[in-house]
């Protein structure tokens, strides 16, 4: 049996996800370390980066290693009628990192489900990204949006796109007085333009926003998706984590209908994005629907290596004239506990240590 204390902080949230997605029926999925350029280079605005690790095989055909796991499975899977394909995995990617700057292999893991999906799989995607998040760190929240509601306001504002991808910029920063600004610039009619600031401002309790979303008569589907999304949550262990936030807004030539973000504290940046992304699919000549996501798990750089603020549970400090045989025994009883101790004759220097306990010239436990 593996000694959990003995993994990285990325390998025990590793480990920890591929047994909470496997009992959802989530089935692993592996793929080859590269693929052919072509399909990353059609679809870098999908990718978290759009930099690749090129290099040709001996054929001469120009491939890439694998900065995405996506693209990959959409490209291997088929569409069957009332049939979902789940598939988890955890793959190194090879991508630029967030903090270096620089070329990294990076584990990631996470979940797609493929095919004739409905409204109970968007849930369950939602459910698992909060149970992932909670895997990481119980101090999160997940924030959820729909591009359908933010695609039809754009549309009834103006139909202009140079417009619409300035205002989406400016709605995935709150900037609402740039988003005002542009809107004056266009001369978009007053209420259409109060009715976009409005809605841009919405976010939190996801009650409080639905009531508002009512009062602004807001596309009814997308509504009523994200009424019955919430009607489902609001029976979770995690719904006061969940919220609706519509400035999280992912690349809409390849996502539709209900995004979202996770974040931890301790990390600036979302931990976790997913989506649908029926487009994407569209785009590659697949049939069917689909929404997944995917952990980063090279953010988690960004907590401490041990989540727990202290490197040891308990600093055994003992006394020069301590019998050897009798420390023995008391380190070997503790560790038989399974908790983790350093014995050491005085406190070392930067060492976290849950609890100090100490062992006298006798051997007695003080």
């Amino acid at each position: 049996m593996i000694d959990e204390k003995l993994l990285k902080t990325e390998e025990k949230v590793v480990y920890a996800l591929r047994a909470l997605y496997k009992s959802y029926g989530y089935l692993p999925y592996k793929m080859s370390k590269f693929e052919e350029y072509e399909l990353y280079s059609e679809n870098k605005d999908f990718l978290v980066s759009d930099r690749f690790i090129t290099f040709n095989d001996t054929s001469g055909k120009l491939l890439a290693l694998k900065p995405d796991v996506t693209l990959s499975i959409i490209k291997n899977l088929s569409f069957e009628k009332g049939v979902k394909q789940k598939v988890c995995y955890n793959e190194n990617v090879y991508r630029v990192s967030s903090f270096s700057n620089n070329f990294k292999e990076i584990m990631q893991t996470g979940l797609e489900c493929i095919g004739d999906i409905d409204i109970y799989d968007i849930y369950e995607a939602l459910y698992l990204s909060a149970k992932s998040l909670d895997i990481i760190s119980n101090d999160f929240v997940l924030e959820i949006s729909h591009l359908g509601l933010l695609s039809n306001l754009l549309d009834s504002v103006c139909d202009d796109n140079v417009f619409k991808d300035k205002a989406i910029s400016f709605i995935s920063k709150k900037d609402t007085h740039d988003l005002e600004s542009l809107c004056k610039e266009y001369e978009i009619e007053e209420n259409s333009m109060n009715k976009l600031l409005k809605f841009v401002s919405i976010y939190g309790d996801r009650n409080k926003v639905l009531k508002e979303l009512e009062n602004l008569s807001v596309d009814l589907d997308g509504f009523n998706a994200l009424s019955e999304l919430s009607t489902l949550l609001d029976n979770t262990e995690f719904s006061d984590k969940i919220i609706f936030d519509f400035s999280v807004v992912n690349d809409m030539n390849y996502y539709n209908g209900i995004v979202f973000k996770g974040f931890v504290k301790g990390v600036s940046e979302g931990i976790l994005s997913g989506g649908q992304y029926d487009k994407l699919l569209n785009k590659m000549h697949k049939k069917g629907s689909a929404i997944g996501f995917a952990v980063y798990l090279d953010l988690l750089s960004a907590l401490k290596e041990n989540l727990k603020s202290y490197d040891v549970d308990i600093l055994l400090i003992y006394e020069e004239k301590c019998s050897k045989q009798r420390l023995a025994e008391v380190v070997n009883e503790l560790v038989f506990d399974g908790i983790n101790v350093t014995a050491q004759k005085s406190i070392p220097d930067k060492l976290r240590y849950k609890k100090l306990v100490k062992l006298d010239a006798e051997g007695v436990i003080c």
